[in-house]
């Protein structure tokens, strides 16, 4: 009963601080506003906010439900045995092997969480987790075909963006072997004594379950993950919404004209925006006149790695060092990179 309170308290404890933070905002943008009380529904502010949050919300939910329906069909389907001989020994193998999960399921960031996080409690190493959170939202066809329309006429950034995403992957992929050592989820202690015992009974019980049956627990564990990351996907969605709306964007253009500096600057927009990486190409093919090539290059490989929502959402599902690290040498070897394409590439 114990076991049950913890995780009970601690859902209720998140979902009074989603509340909180939610009634914050709210009160926040009637602070600001200028206008009289009952024009506040009208004021262009908060126009803006709800066209930013509304536009987050439409584009992200699709690949959320992708990811939690794909993260159910892997609970109830797929056994710890098959991830683990999925999985080549190899660290290198094993990194290319998510690579090419990533071109098989093309899933955007948001989708990737929910699903990264059960193929890990299905004994997939972490290590090739982290390498298919950063390569699947990049490293996929239909990626490739937007960069490519963006940049028809500059294909050096279309191959530099997937280049890039791949060396990253690699390197982060490494070092996170060669560093964690432990499993990296919230509460993995308790989850894996549940995934023992939810085993021992799938073991027995596989071939008296009807197909039927594993459709509703499939259907039961999405709805259970799509609530769960949806909340923070919305908070996500209204802290970019306010940043968007309330934060200059001509006056943070001026700081990005120095050698290095635009790509820092482009690299924040990447994590500020918090665009899906189906789209984001557009986005930074309108930057082309103002910022160098490879900062356009670091806005798009950095952006689906490491954005705002991306970030409360694997704050939710992964302890805080690993947070720290990951985004740590994301941020480190994509802004390095980006310098050396710079240098001997995009010239």
């Amino acid at each position: 009963m114990q076991h049950m309170a913890a995780p009970h308290k601690s859902i209720k404890r998140s979902s009074n601080l989603f509340v909180g933070l939610s009634l914050a905002i709210i009160i926040l943008l009637y602070i600001l506003s200028t206008e009289a009380f009952g024009s506040i529904l009208h004021h262009p502010k908060l126009q803006m906010f709800k066209m930013m949050f509304l536009s987050i919300m439409i584009e992200a939910m699709p690949f959320i439900l992708i990811g939690v329906v794909l993260s159910a069909l892997v609970e109830v389907f797929v056994s710890e045995q098959t991830i683990r001989r999925m999985i080549p020994k190899n660290p290198i193998l094993g990194i290319i092997t998510a690579s090419v999960l990533g071109i098989i399921f093309p899933l955007c960031e948001c989708g990737m969480v929910p699903a990264v996080r059960r193929l890990i409690q299905k004994g997939m190493p972490v290590y090739v987790a982290t390498t298919f959170i950063i390569v699947g939202p990049i490293l996929n066809p239909i990626v490739f075909w937007s960069t490519f329309t963006a940049f028809r006429n500059k294909p050096e950034i279309v191959y530099s963006r997937m280049g890039l995403a791949f060396a990253v992957a690699l390197l982060v992929g490494l070092i996170v072997h060669r560093i964690v050592k432990t499993n990296p989820l919230k509460g993995s202690e308790s989850a894996a004594a549940h995934s023992q015992d939810a085993g021992h009974h799938h073991n027995h019980g596989t071939n008296q379950r009807s197909v039927f049956n594993k459709l509703v627990e499939v259907m039961r564990h999405s709805i259970s993950e799509f609530f769960e990351m949806g909340k923070y996907l919305m908070f996500g969605a209204m802290l970019v919404g306010l940043l968007q709306t309330f934060v200059s964007k001509g006056s943070m253009i001026e700081l990005g004209h120095g050698v290095g500096s635009s790509n820092l600057l482009m690299m924040g927009f990447g994590i500020i925006l918090s665009l899906c990486s189906t789209s984001d190409a557009f986005v930074a093919q309108s930057f082309i006149t103002t910022f160098s090539q490879g900062s356009l290059v670091a806005f798009m490989v950095l952006g689906p790695m490491l954005n705002l929502k991306g970030i409360l959402m694997m704050s939710a599902v992964f302890k805080p060092r690993f947070v720290v690290l990951y985004s740590s040498l994301v941020i480190l070897f994509v802004y390095v990179g980006t310098l050396l394409l710079e240098q001997f590439v995009l010239k």
